[in-house]
């Protein structure tokens, strides 16, 4: 599975369970949240105030 902005945050740390560091060192408490299922990386980065080309950068997306 190719991920992008538009992944949800659970298909992010299935497909790369490694980027659950980089999440917890943006202050993303996102591991264990029910709503991780239909939030996209874009959407989560919005909600945190977290300037999204520099969390693509560090998740390699």
């Amino acid at each position: 599975m190719v991920i992008t902005l538009d992944s949800s945050i659970a298909d992010l740390l299935r497909e790369k369970p490694e980027s659950a560091t980089i999440l917890q060192n943006f202050g993303m408490g996102c591991l264990g949240c029910a709503i991780a299922n239909n939030e996209s990386i874009r959407e989560a980065a919005m909600v945190h105030g977290i300037p999204l080309e520099e969390l693509a950068k560090k998740l390699g997306i």
